[in-house]
């Protein structure tokens, strides 16, 4: 007998019919007065059913999870730009002294077209607007304490809110950065 074991191949045991005892062991005791094939249809829905309410549960998860990415994705981005202008504006904030020189020299009329220094003033405010540095800040706007910073106010007649008058020096931004307010006079109204 020990024999006939050692010749057994996996062949020969997946061509073998199972038996009636060793297919009854696999399911399990029937139950009395139930086939065989009722219980494994009703264990089968069962199983279809528990798969689906798993997988429902897996696929909202992930579309959370993907939510969740998503988002995180579009914040570290934001975050990523509006670093990326707080470091120029850093850069470019020493610049702020030599764009009011070149402002005022244009008032005086020291920045005449053709001259070296009119040339070099045109370069300088390129370069700035092309790094996306814009200016703010114009006489007859409405005052904005947000961004504009008064450094006077004039009681001007006929005047019924509070408006740009003057400005000292020009405000600064790269995006949503601030580099400094518009230092200006204010017109108020003469009656207090």
């Amino acid at each position: 007998m020990a024999e006939q074991d050692d010749d057994f191949t996996v062949d020969d045991i997946l061509d073998a019919e199972q038996t009636e005892e060793a297919a009854g062991a696999d399911n399990g005791p029937a139950a009395p007065g139930a086939s065989g094939e009722a219980q494994d249809a009703e264990q089968a829905e069962a199983e279809e059913e528990s798969d689906g309410e798993e997988a429902s549960d897996h696929l909202e998860d992930l579309r959370r999870l993907s939510a969740e990415y998503a988002n995180y994705r579009k914040r570290t981005e934001a975050n990523a730009e509006v670093e990326k202008q707080r470091a120029t504006a850093a850069a470019i904030s020493g610049l702020l002294p030599v764009l009011d020189d070149l402002d005022r020299a244009e008032q005086h009329g020291d920045l005449e077209e053709g001259t070296a220094f009119a040339t070099i003033a045109q370069k300088i405010r390129g370069v700035l607007e092309r790094m996306g540095v814009e200016a703010f800040g114009e006489k007859g706007e409405p005052f904005d304490p947000q961004i504009h910073e008064a450094i006077a106010q004039v009681p001007v007649p006929g005047t019924e809110e509070p408006t740009v008058l003057d400005v000292i020096e020009r405000g600064y931004r790269i995006g949503i950065v601030e580099l400094r307010p518009a230092k200006v006079a204010v017109a108020v109204g003469a009656d207090g």
